[in-house]
């Protein structure tokens, strides 16, 4: 995203336009990647709602959320650019919030990574993870990414959410 301090985050989270939804894909390629041909759709506002629910000490990957709203939907897999998108604006939305905040640091990229585009990038989410008592590594010597160590162990499972 760019151009973040001019935008309305928490706006953009609370736009359901027509989600959520669940739609029937046809492309093999995309087929065979997922798994499957029913695509789901959840609104920004899903998102949050799943990110509020990680407590200090646990964290969650985009994967996880994705595959959660999937089952609880009946459908094969959630589309992986809106989930990555729609988690950033939770991210911005509360950002941009004085109080009520998303704890959205404790949400990572697959495999542990951290998200560069987070408010502050990756340098931010590791000081608040940091500050939370999880180790981050760094990998790479000219794409520098950052990682949390063994961040399976800390994994926050999801149950059911009320509708």
């Amino acid at each position: 995203m760019a151009n973040e301090q001019n935008k309305d985050f928490n706006a953009m989270l609370n736009e359901s336009k027509d989600m959520p939804k669940t739609v029937v894909i046809t492309d093999k390629k995309s087929i065979e990647k997922y798994g499957g041909s029913k695509m789901f759709f959840a609104p920004p506002a899903d998102y949050d709602k799943v990110m509020r629910l990680v407590p200090k000490g646990k964290l969650i990957t985009v994967g996880a959320i994705r595959e959660y709203f999937a089952k609880r939907n009946g459908a094969d897999f959630t589309d992986p650019i809106t989930a990555g998108i729609f988690c950033s604006i939770a991210a911005w939305a509360s950002f941009q919030r004085t109080e009520d905040i998303t704890p959205y640091w404790r949400t990572l990229k697959a495999n542990g990574e951290l998200n560069a585009k987070y408010p502050g990038g990756a340098e931010a989410q590791k000081k608040q993870l940091e500050a939370e008592g999880f180790t981050v590594i760094k990998k790479g010597r000219t794409n520098i990414r950052y990682y949390v160590k063994d961040y399976d162990k800390y994994l926050f499972e999801l149950t059911q959410l009320p509708q």
